[in-house]
């Protein structure tokens, strides 16, 4: 037991990469399985945003148009 929670140690030649593992139920059975996370690729985030079209979104910023305003579009 560690606090109220209950641990399990892992011999050396079971221990996983990184430092977060999930841990899941089916049936009987207790699964840990390593979490990878990859790290945020900014470039093909910022690829995707313009292939469905960012790019030609507000190019010159916000319209000086007084009877256009922020919350028109759900800026608040």
């Amino acid at each position: 037991m560690h606090g109220r929670s209950q641990a399990v140690r892992l011999p050396k030649e079971f221990r996983f990469e990184g430092t977060e593992v999930r841990v899941s139920r089916v049936g009987d059975k207790v699964i840990l399985e390593p979490m990878e996370k990859k790290p945020f690729d900014y470039a093909a985030w910022r690829a995707r945003l313009d292939a469905l079209g960012a790019r030609d979104f507000l190019v010159d910023g916000m319209p000086d148009d007084p009877s256009v305003q922020p919350e028109d579009f759900g800026i608040d």
